[in-house]
């Protein structure tokens, strides 16, 4: 069961290879998840010290519902990002949460530096940091085929999760992901490269202990109704059959997907690199995160193209919809094929796939108008060109010149270094897949991790009926703060429409989190305000956010950029964000 009264936080000391476990907080005040994190960021961060600062944290957090009811299957990750020097949050699915869970801890938190490069190895009742120097330099394949035997306890059973970083992760990409059980990622913002600083090439989680469900009948009840919604109704059903990548078609139709560096918003090309196409010509199989009955992870089957003499040689690809964007349109690929040989290029060297690619779009489009040369990018980089950008992927993750070395630290470093920053297509971070308009493009910019997923304005472009800045904050204010008591609980943010408020304080009473449950809108509002408090502490000044030109050059089907509007949209959204910050 959650305890009502403290949160169990494994702390471990790298530098000092010792741990503690932590009872931390106030469970009823903070909820869990992104909430847990943001306090122990608040208790334990080092707000003016670079991100690479070795006693920085590296925070994996869960919530109250974890475990308990489905899609709760999400961990939350929290650092201060070595992209932008802000505090930031990346999230993540597939073993990891039940595996902290039948652990028996709230969160995982890593300080200090090891003194080889490692793999910290931990149960609920071990911990190990084993040197992996042997391992540097392999990739994220390589390192979690090894990590499998070398994790294994004699006496393993119940979950369990490996975390991993490749090359770019050692090399201290800006965006180097962390690998999460092959198929799942943390992914923006550079928590790989936190990992790399800490010399920490892996994490492994067992689950090997046990904990209780409430007594009686109404928490099964709930279940089943919960599962029910979720597996024999409609609600889920877009997640599992197509996936994300249905969102490609609607997209292109609405003038809203980025192709060729935002060249364009739509092609006749897309059919392609369809969800559809996909489906019917690579699809080998769905498989779910832990406590997920969807399975919406959609794995590709790829035959080696470029492997001399091994004809049958295969490779399984997962694929969504912004990776098929981020290598695939914003690339100029029109091949589905062609889209999973990057995408794997890209797992490999352990990058963001949507920062990677936004990247090489921009470093395409820079080559063309000769504001750099094939001297900086050692290969030719055309858009459609799927053999130029399988090179370059691998000279990125490694940073093997300074040109690739500068691109790692993101597309605006990049352009300040050499030229073209107007057409850097850069909102806080490298952008998703979403050109729908005004609103989004300014909460992209503004929001608090720079992402599509931190509030519904993609969706809020396509519904809007006039240009009402005033109204548009409002929502913006307030989706945030419901997608936090998801983020808190951590659910996976698809079943937004099963766990709603109510339901959300349902799910917590059958568990006896009776007073949790009553303060939850207070307590998400609480998160919401910490969070913006940690994220100017550390240096974000939402006045001085910029939009790059490329976006004010879009067209969607409403038509062109209203800059007017954007403008309004944003100084009314840093007000907001400020508001909240001193509240």
């Amino acid at each position: 069961m959650w305890t009502k009264e403290h949160f169990r936080v494994l702390h471990v000391d790298l530098t000092a290879r010792k741990s503690k476990v932590l009872e931390f907080g106030s469970p009823v005040d903070v909820l869990g998840g992104s909430g847990l994190a943001a306090a122990l960021y608040e208790e334990y961060g080092l707000p003016t010290e670079p991100a690479h600062h070795p006693d920085q944290p590296l925070i994996f957090a869960i919530g109250p519902l974890t475990g308990s009811f489905p899609l709760m299957s999400k961990v939350v990750c929290a650092f201060k990002s070595p992209y932008h020097e802000q505090y930031a949050e990346s999230h993540a699915g597939g073993r990891m949460a039940l595996a902290l869970r039948f652990a028996g801890y709230h969160a995982l938190m890593i300080t200090g530096r090891a003194s080889t490069l490692s793999v910290l190895h931990v149960g609920s009742r071990a911990m190990n940091i084993v040197d992996v120097h042997y391992l540097r330099g392999k990739d994220v394949f390589s390192t979690g085929k090894l990590l499998r035997t070398l994790t294994r306890s004699s006496d393993s059973r119940g979950h369990r999760s490996i975390i991993r970083i490749g090359p770019a992760g050692e090399k201290l990409s800006s965006y180097a992901c962390i690998n999460v059980d092959t198929y799942r990622h943390f992914g923006r913002l550079g928590a790989g490269a936190v990992m790399g600083n800490k010399n920490l090439k892996a994490v492994a989680v067992e689950g090997d202990a046990d904990f209780d469900l409430p007594a009686g009948t109404n928490y099964a009840k709930l279940y089943k109704d919960f599962f029910q919604q979720v597996t024999a109704t409609d609600m889920m059903r877009k997640y599992h059959d197509l996936g994300t990548p249905q969102n490609i078609i609607p997209l292109n139709e609405l003038k809203s997907l980025p192709w060729r560096n935002l060249q364009a918003t739509s092609d006749k090309a897309v059919d392609k690199i369809s969800g559809e196409t996909f489906a019917e010509e690579l699809l080998l199989r769905q498989t779910a995160c832990s406590g997920c009955p969807v399975g919406c992870i959609h794995i590709g089957l790829l035959r080696q193209q470029f492997a001399k003499d091994h004809e049958f040689l295969y490779r399984q690809v997962s694929y969504d919809y912004e990776p098929i964007f981020a290598m695939g349109s914003m690339l100029g690929l029109d091949t589905a094929s062609n889209v999973l040989v990057l995408l794997e290029e890209t797992e490999k060297v352990g990058l963001d796939v949507m920062s990677a690619g936004v990247a090489l779009a921009w470093a395409t489009e820079a080559l063309e108008k000769g504001v750099i040369s094939q001297e900086e990018t050692l290969v030719p980089l055309k858009f459609g060109d799927v053999m130029g950008y399988a090179q370059a992927i691998r000279h990125l993750g490694f940073a093997d010149n300074e040109f690739y070395k500068t691109l790692a630290q993101g597309s605006l470093v990049a352009a300040a270094k050499y030229g073209g920053e107007d057409f850097a297509c850069v909102l806080g971070q490298e952008m998703a897949g979403y050109a729908t308009g005004e609103v989004y493009f300014v909460s992209q910019a503004t929001s608090f991790r720079h992402s599509h997923l931190d509030t519904g304005a993609y969706s809020y472009d396509q519904k809007r009926k006039d240009q009402n800045a005033e109204a548009a904050i409002d929502f913006l204010v307030e989706d945030e703060r419901g997608r936090l008591e998801l983020c808190s609980m951590v659910s996976c943010l698809f079943a937004r429409s099963v766990y709603k408020q109510e339901a959300l304080q349902e799910a917590l009473a059958s568990l006896e989190l009776t007073e949790m449950a009553d303060n939850l809108a207070q307590a998400s509002t609480n998160v919401q305000q910490k969070r913006w408090k940690l994220k100017i502490a550390t240096g974000f000044d939402p006045d001085k956010v910029k939009i790059p030109k490329r976006f004010t050059e879009v067209e969607t089907w409403r038509g062109k950029i209203d800059m007017d509007f954007m403008r309004d949209v944003q100084q009314r959204y840093a007000t907001a964000v400020k508001k909240l910050a001193a509240s």
